[in-house]
């Protein structure tokens, strides 16, 4: 009898499973199989850069508005910043107009980037509803002949590998992932990953990991799985119920940069990397801090920077902490803050400038 333990669990347990060999993006050999899902407002590079310093097969960035991005929207460009010289990263187009997808996929190849994955999997209202651009996401797994128009754009736009996110389906009645990615596949998409739920689902209930399984079978590319993937357990469980090739883990690395590591560790039966705690974990998150600041501007990096913060908190069990650090207006009374909050005494010197921020 398999024990499933879907959420939350932080513990190290013998998960029973061989050590899963990491999947290939065309070319591009990854080093883990767990990878960092794409997210709005979250997976800037400030923090991409923090969970590949832990280990991680692949991350990705924010989604990043096809049209914006070519018409000198300059959000839509620091979303898609690379760092060039980092760990295996992916930028993720969005938008419904092919050529315009095309043009922005050109765009972001000549400024470095590795991958290519196209967004057909965010439920969000504002991108699937028509209005402005029309709508996008994963309503166009509602349009499934303009969503292979658009993969076919971006992948005869670019030389670099091109991937596809999306959901099951649109609805409980047209799970129709499996017919897209055989399409997508044969117009030369190099690897899918497949959220467990359908839009109308949002982030509700629970995702369905063996509804993934039909997509495996209908390709030969790898099919990463994808919702609710938080720990060990359950990426063991998604895998060995969708047979997908990897996981890719969204929420659970807020607050916990480490935790792809952490995962991919317990599939392989390997040492888990050391979780930072104390002066070390006041170290990471001042830097991390910081190399928002520096990315952003002071006056927007400190308001991007409270969710990670609030994260942070909650992680290390110092709700105590939140209505402090998160109200405080300047930096360095965040930073004297967060000092007191992880530190056991006053630090003997301000902490050195590490890689995060630089």
């Amino acid at each position: 009898m398999r024990i499933s333990l879907r959420a939350g669990h932080k513990g190290r347990k013998t998960l029973g499973m061989m050590p899963r060999p990491a999947p290939k993006i065309a070319d591009i050999a990854l080093t883990s199989p767990v990878l960092l899902a794409p997210m709005a407002g979250i997976t800037d590079l400030p923090f991409r850069r923090v969970v590949a310093g832990f280990g991680a097969g692949l991350v990705v960035s924010e989604m990043v508005a096809s049209q914006e991005v070519m018409q000198g929207g300059a959000l839509a460009r620091s979303r898609a910043e690379l760092g060039l010289q980092d760990h295996a990263t992916s930028v993720q187009l969005v938008g419904r107009d092919p050529y315009w997808m095309g043009e922005a996929a050109r765009f972001v190849e000549a400024n470095g980037a590795q991958i290519i994955d196209i967004n057909m999997g965010c439920p969000a209202k504002r991108v699937t509803q028509t209005g402005g651009n029309g709508a996008c996401g994963s309503a166009l797994m509602r349009e499934p002949d303009l969503a292979l128009a658009i993969i076919a754009a971006v992948t005869a736009a670019v030389r670099v590998p091109v991937t596809l996110k999306m959901r099951l389906g649109w609805d409980d009645t047209s799970h129709n992932a499996p017919d897209i990615a055989a399409r997508a596949a044969g117009a030369g998409v190099s690897m899918v990953t497949i959220h467990g739920r359908t839009r109308q689902q949002f982030y509700k209930g629970a995702a369905n990991w063996a509804a993934i399984a039909p997509v495996k079978a209908a390709v030969t590319i790898p099919v990463i799985a994808n919702g609710d993937i938080t720990c060990g357990t359950s990426a063991a469980d998604a895998l060995a119920l969708s047979g997908a090739d990897g996981v890719m883990v969204g929420r659970g690395a807020q607050g916990a940069p480490w935790r792809l590591a952490q995962i991919a560790a317990d599939l392989a039966g390997t040492v888990p990397p050391k979780i930072p705690q104390g002066i070390d974990l006041y170290h990471l998150i001042s830097a991390h801090y910081q190399a928002m600041l520096a990315h952003y501007g002071a006056d927007l990096g400190l308001r991007v920077a409270r969710k990670h913060l609030g994260w942070y908190l909650d992680e290390a069990g110092r709700p105590d902490a939140r209505d402090a650090i998160l109200t405080a207006t300047q930096p360095t009374a965040v930073l004297e803050l967060l000092r007191i909050a992880f530190c056991e005494e006053p630090l003997g010197e301000e902490p050195q400038k590490s890689e995060v921020a630089a």
